[in-house]
């Protein structure tokens, strides 16, 4: 099986509306599970003892038989900001993979992406910032060249290194901006990180597809923004991620339980994650059950409960994104953004309107990787991610 784009479940016969209801999902329930691997970390693990977990989720997810010797594989993090893991993607990871896909056969392992408007911005008329100098500061860029992998970043190419790519449904006006990059690569893997999100409610595997995104893109997903979520979902469904993404893995041993995506509380649980599959939505259910519980465990209060919780900051902090993006002009006059209210994994929209775009609410089958998983933990995310009878 090819990976996200041949989730064996996926129907692609249209979009049903953005307020579908929980109940109609569970209409989509698949009779084919997808399976999601858990390896298990310990709190304090070494650097060797991260790369063996990384190795072992991935191993048991896919056998690699879509890589032949010789092909490209391009891996696409989170680097929101330079700021160290878990606002950022997890640099032993990266390297871990890294090394994996050159044993594999890889020719080429390319990791890139392009960091938010707070910190780059990418215009016809030029660039400021540089993902660059994010990624070394992050210690992302130095793990990749160790690893033997390249370092990539979509906006030193230029205004005119990216082309139009279709996504399924009917909340994008036009077709999305994605980096010429992903036309050159056989394969795509992705890597996200476990968090909360001021805007989005979390940032785990759906919502890195935004960094793909050229500037005009993204300022049509904050200034339209009543469809926030919607589009989120939807920008995961666009042909080259259809084809050619094979594998979805998040380090999750450290969470950014409250605010995100570049600051906010980080907890290290005792015993920690490495999640993967071959299907981000499959994926991202169970990233998201592991954000909500071990924010149960860290609850916030004061003013730290605030921003982390009210509407009106995530309002206003979209208006300013807006503004960074494409000036005063879009930002009074971009819709207003709900955010999610997320007790449980089914009080996500960009989740809930996944299972429409993608045809499929996937029935997970939660599976072990390795030996460091206890057994109650395994339970209490098989049951927080298995729909109510």
């Amino acid at each position: 099986m090819a990976g996200v784009s041949a989730m064996a479940v996926c129907s692609w016969k249209g979009v049903a509306g953005a307020s579908q209801t929980l109940q109609e999902g569970k209409s989509l329930a698949s009779d084919r599970p997808i399976r999601v691997f858990l390896a298990g970390v310990g709190r304090g693990a070494s650097e060797q003892v991260m790369k063996l977990a990384v190795r072992a989720a991935a191993g048991a997810t896919t056998d690699f038989s879509w890589l032949s010797k010789g092909d490209s594989v391009f891996i696409k993090p989170a680097l929101n900001s330079g700021n160290p893991y878990p606002a950022t993607t997890n640099p032993i990871a990266i390297g871990a993979m890294v090394e994996l896909l050159k044993q594999k056969g890889a020719r080429r392992v390319i990791v890139g992406d392009m960091s938010g408007i707070e910190h780059v911005k990418l215009s016809p008329k030029g660039l400021t910032g540089s993902s660059r100098r994010l990624m070394e500061a992050s210690g992302m860029a130095r793990a990749v060249q160790a690893a033997g992998g390249e370092i990539h970043f979509f906006e030193e190419a230029g205004w005119d290194a990216f082309y139009e790519d279709a996504p399924a449904g009917r909340h994008w006006k036009r077709g999305l901006m994605m980096p010429n990059i992903l036309k050159e690569v056989d394969h795509i893997i992705l890597m996200p990180r476990c968090g909360r999100h001021v805007l989005a409610g979390n940032t785990l595997g759906l919502k890195a597809a935004v960094g793909y995104w050229r500037t005009d893109t993204r300022l049509e997903y904050h200034r339209d923004a009543s469809t926030f979520h919607e589009k989120t979902a939807e920008g995961n469904t666009v042909e080259t991620l259809r084809k050619k993404q094979r594998l979805v893995l998040s380090a999750a041993d450290k969470i950014l339980t409250t605010f995100g995506p570049d600051e906010g509380h980080v907890f290290q649980p005792e015993s920690g994650l490495v999640i993967a599959s071959e299907s981000v939505v499959a994926h991202d259910m169970v990233s998201l059950a592991w954000l909500l519980e071990n924010r149960r465990n860290n609850p916030t209060s004061g003013m730290e409960w605030f921003k982390d919780n009210s509407e009106w900051v995530a309002r206003i902090a979209n208006h300013y994104v807006v503004s960074k993006l494409g000036g005063w002009g879009p930002a009074l006059a971009s819709e207003k953004l709900t955010k999610n209210d997320i007790n449980a994994i089914w009080d996500d929209r960009a989740l809930n309107y996944a299972y429409q775009v993608f045809g499929v609410m996937p029935k997970v089958i939660l599976e072990t990787a390795n030996n460091a998983i206890p057994e109650d933990l395994k339970k209490r995310l098989t049951e927080t991610t298995t729909p109510s009878a």
